[in-house]
């Protein structure tokens, strides 16, 4: 069978502006496999009904025809329409409590739910994702945010004449303005209260590579995290360049026993027997961007502990938390709670623990966009369908009425299904846990 596919207007945030197909796409799988698209009317969509229509989409208010349905964000349960089968992110992984009520609607209404972030090939590595854009627009607004930190406590920099992300007309706009505040650098604009100004990048996948493609339009020489103490600002180059260092796990833990050796695989599979020495970096920071994925069961990068520690000084080197990943409380503690990208930053002041809008205060500027991507929206949308459209035609021809097992999807999408009629796949069966309320009983797992 050959089912309709529907795209789904955003509705979570204002600024959620993309799409997982855009219309050049939509209108190649037509052409090349023959598939059929209902598009939900949007007037904030980066791209308009009548690019879809050109394209040879139907433009329509309603999906009710469509047995398939593409979107990006969450969908509130009430949206939410009987045995379809939607792909979009759930954030329900981690048991987020958050989405428990749509995951529990989902099953309710006997719905299969098809998840990116699980879409995987056979080493586990994410196939369909948006990292590389969150970390160029994450970058963007982080060194924004330096810019506007430095500003008020009276010191001109370079980076004062950058913008947000989403204020720059295109991605080349926004380089073509990070290059020019590099020249300035090269030349010398830095003043000495600031050298050595160090960016420290935890992590090293695709939202680290996207960070580092935005910050290496600067001038910057990398260095490794073991050679952070002895730098020295009065060297001319640390006036004329930015240190970058890129932090791996072996920089950021350390195992508990004296005797136990770092060990990649033993941390991952044994976290319990590792602790954290990230914040002995802290001190040489000017900039740090957290960039690695993180759950309870690892060592968090920044305590609050560690920043009251650290801000005990009169003047701490680091300026701005970029906190990309936006976990909150998780791997940055002080990550109190997500911005919006017109007001994305906030102050923790780690003497009492509060936080405050804007970059005054003493503390740390905390950045915490959490769908940074939306503010590049057309380049984001278009390297998102171009990673999805080879998983269009099956998701149109599976014939979602068969048992899981059954079913003919292929094994990128068949790891990333976390209902089946509205029932959790085994691998998924774990949720059942977060899901249990006395209002609530999971269906049996499928399969």
């Amino acid at each position: 069978m050959t089912a309709l596919i529907g795209i789904r207007r955003e509705d979570k945030s204002r600024w959620e502006r993309r799409a997982p197909l855009t219309p050049a796409q939509v209108g190649a799988l037509r052409q090349q496999a023959g598939l059929s698209f209902v598009i939900q009317s949007s007037q904030t969509r980066i791209f308009s009904d009548e690019q879809y229509r050109r394209a040879g989409a139907i433009v329509a208010d309603s999906l009710h025809d469509c047995p398939v349905i593409l979107g990006i964000k969450e969908i509130p349960p009430q949206f939410l329409e009987a045995g379809k089968t939607y792909v979009f992110f759930s954030h329900t992984i981690k048991g987020q409590p958050h989405n428990m009520p749509m995951l529990r609607r989902l099953m309710e209404l006997g719905c299969t739910l098809i998840d990116y972030e699980r879409i995987t090939d056979a080493a586990g590595r994410r196939l369909i994702f948006f990292g590389r854009h969150a970390g160029l627009a994450g970058m963007l607004d982080s060194l924004w945010a330096l810019g506007q930190r430095l500003s008020w406590e009276g010191i001109a920099t370079p980076f004062a004449s950058l913008r947000r992300a989403f204020e720059y007309a295109n991605l080349d706009d926004a380089r073509a303005a990070v290059r020019a505040a590099g020249a300035q650098i090269a030349a010398g604009a830095l003043t000495p209260a600031l050298r050595p100004l160090v960016v420290g990048i935890a992590g090293y996948g695709n939202v680290s590579r996207g960070a580092q493609e935005i910050l290496d339009l600067l001038p910057v020489q990398e260095i490794a995290a073991g050679d952070l103490a002895s730098l020295s600002g009065a060297s001319v180059e640390a006036g004329r360049c930015i240190y970058k260092v890129v932090f791996r796990e072996q920089d950021t833990v350390e195992p508990i026993a004296p005797t136990r050796r770092f060990d990649l695989d033993d941390y991952y599979q044994h976290p319990i027997h590792y602790r954290s020495r990230f914040e002995n970096y802290l001190p040489y920071l000017t900039l740090l961007i957290n960039a690695i994925y993180w759950d309870s069961r690892y060592p968090r990068l920044v305590t609050r502990a560690g920043l009251k520690r650290l801000f005990a000084s009169p003047q701490p080197r680091l300026r701005v938390i970029g906190d990309i990943s936006c976990d909150i409380e998780g791997a940055i503690e002080a990550t109190d709670h997500c911005t919006q990208p017109d007001q994305p930053v906030y102050v923790y002041q780690p003497a009492s623990g509060e936080v405050t809008p804007g970059v005054a205060g003493y503390g740390p500027v905390i950045l915490a966009v959490d769908i940074l991507p939306a503010e590049l929206p057309r380049e984001s949308s278009e390297a998102f369908g171009e990673a999805l459209m080879p998983f269009v035609p099956a998701l149109s021809a599976a014939d979602f009425s068969l048992p899981f097992e059954a079913c003919p999807l292929p094994a990128e999408i068949r790891r990333a299904v976390i209902c089946y009629a509205g029932r959790l796949t085994p691998a998924y069966d774990y949720l059942r846990d977060y899901l249990a309320e006395p209002a609530f009983a999971p269906s049996r797992s499928a399969g």
